[in-house]
């Protein structure tokens, strides 16, 4: 079985770790490569038009080499979903505002809570006024009751992902004062789903399934061990590996725009296991162990990094061929000469090819983006992402054992491409300390987007703006009380709530019920008088 093979590769033979990890998911395993498949053909003319190299599988789903996000589109987002639960079924959910909670579950202090929603009105780049989004207050008054001071270190949530961290951010201030706040990331949110339906089973993990509800967010969190995968230490990845980086390509261009070139060889699955980053399609026949990983020879213009490697776990591949083809088929009959390539074999760890990797896709990805586009790298620190990447292989990869189908063919473009864009919780840790008696302020201000659903959709909800809140999940905090307020609701009209505003009576400020787990706010932008 896969899992057990790559535990013995890695030279990880605690048997009750491979049975950990092997006896849930041994029957898919098994059925997963049972019979060789290979690369579809794809004519020069799509390549040229796309500009993108495509990952080709059999039956699967297709996306860019080293392309995911440098146009700002997150892969596997945009999918339907749920929103608010007691309200509209969004096609896209933003996440509710969290409680800010403390690490100590028992430290004697009590909380009042005020958010707000400031709709006062955005821009474009052009200076036209953009009613999108609010900005978003949640302060707390942090009381002590007792006759000592308290200190806590506290931790305010919030939903993201990497890529647009620079937006979503909150800015925390304890009694006005700025607070040095350390960030922490939780692992991938979400789950996965079936790209075929549920007659196929056997490929039931290949798609992205993101977090669609509040309540979805609730199962994440509420035992707390999701906030404990945050706070805890990265793997580490100091496994053997061998590397094999490609470079200095030639190719007719001239006469064969789609020309390819792909790498065979033969290994014994037993033994060994193959990552790639830079290929575009992939066939085996895992009966005699052969493998042929083939990329679109780099032109100049197809936007694709020129970075291709290939890394050996376990025994390496020993000899190997390199062919050149007309395209990315890679049919017999359509050989053709004067595609070469220089191949350079390295023996090193696999933590130090992922650095490798970081650097070559952080520079692929700031490369398409315009100055004025807001670069991930910029504010994702690099242990935090690297720590991801090592974070995403082992729980959904192939070092787990029990990979999901979108992470089973070992394709490190994957990864390091949708660690940006997961869905994630990320929390802000500070210390705050309240004085015998006394009491504190803590301030978390961000801007928060709407859920909503897509303009494209023909969707009767379309260009409503959703916001929601949970008033104790995840949190340690005893509240006394919760309160909702509206702030600059000139340019909106709420549409659905469960809060008890009323805007034409002037009333934008509502108590909340802290036994009731979940509020929900649906506005919608005022016409604008010609």
């Amino acid at each position: 079985m896969k899992g057990e093979r790559l535990f013995r590769i890695l030279g990880l033979v605690d048997d009750d770790l491979i049975e950990e990890a092997v006896s849930a998911s041994s029957a898919a395993a098994s059925k997963r490569r049972t019979a060789p498949w290979r690369t579809l053909g794809l004519a020069a003319c799509l390549v040229l038009i796309c500009g993108l190299g495509l990952w080709l599988r059999s039956g699967g789903a297709m996306n860019g080499t080293f392309s995911g996000g440098a146009d700002g589109a997150a892969p596997g987002s945009g999918s339907g979903g749920s929103g608010h639960s007691e309200g509209t079924v969004f096609m896209s959910y933003a996440g509710p505002a969290f409680p800010l909670t403390t690490l100590e579950t028992s430290s004697g202090l009590t909380a009042e809570r005020t958010l707000t929603w400031d709709f006062t009105p955005g821009a474009y780049a052009d200076g036209e006024p953009r009613q999108w989004g609010a900005e978003v207050t949640d302060r707390y008054v942090l009381s002590n009751p007792g006759s000592e001071d308290v200190t806590v270190t506290a931790l305010y949530p919030f939903a993201g992902n990497f890529d647009s961290l620079a937006r979503v951010r909150p800015a925390v201030s304890v009694d006005g004062a700025t607070a040095e706040a350390a960030l922490y990331a939780g692992p991938y949110a979400g789950g996965f789903s079936s790209a075929y339906g549920e007659e196929d089973p056997d490929h039931d993990t290949l798609n992205l399934a993101g977090l669609n509800s509040w309540k979805e967010y609730r199962t994440l969190l509420e035992d707390g061990a999701y906030l404990s995968q945050a706070l805890a230490e990265y793997p580490t990845l100091d496994i053997p590996v061998t590397v094999y980086h490609f470079s200095d390509f030639e190719a007719p261009h001239e006469q064969y725009h789609a020309a390819t070139q792909a790498i065979t060889f033969t290994i014994d699955p037993a033994v060994t296991e193959i990552l790639c980053c830079g290929f575009n399609g992939q066939s085996w026949d895992d009966e005699t162990g052969w493998r042929q990983y083939s990329y679109f020879v780099p032109d100049g213009v197809r936007r694709e990094s020129a970075t291709k490697v290939l890394v050996v776990l376990g025994e390496d591949i020993g000899d190997y061929t390199l062919q050149g083809y007309q395209d990315g088929g890679c049919d017999a009959g359509d050989e053709i000469s004067g595609v070469s390539c220089t191949v350079t074999r390295e023996e090193t760890t696999l933590d130090a090819v992922l650095d490798h990797l970081y650097r070559e896709y952080r520079t692929f990805y700031t490369q398409g983006r315009a100055l004025d586009q807001e670069n991930a790298f910029d504010s994702v620190p690099f242990s935090m992402y690297r720590g991801a990447l090592s974070q995403l292989l082992t729980q959904y990869g192939i070092l787990s054992g029990r990979p999901k189908d979108r992470y089973a063919d070992g394709r490190l473009d994957d990864i390091l491409s949708e660690t940006l864009f997961h869905q994630r919780v990320l929390y802000l840790e500070f210390p705050v300390t309240v004085p015998a008696g006394g009491s504190v302020t803590v301030e978390c201000t961000m801007w928060k987007e709407p859920s909503y659903d897509f303009h494209c959709s023909g969707s009767e909800n379309a260009g409503l703006q959703g916001y929601d809140l949970v008033t104790r999940l995840g949190s340690s905090l005893d509240f006394t009380r919760q309160t909702a307020a509206l702030e600059n609701t000139e340019g909106i009209e709420i549409v659905r709530q469960n809060l008890g505003f009323d805007l034409e009576s002037g009333v934008t400020s509502a108590e909340l019920d802290p036994a009731q787990e979940h509020f929900y706010l649906e506005i919608r932008v005022k016409e604008q008088d010609p």
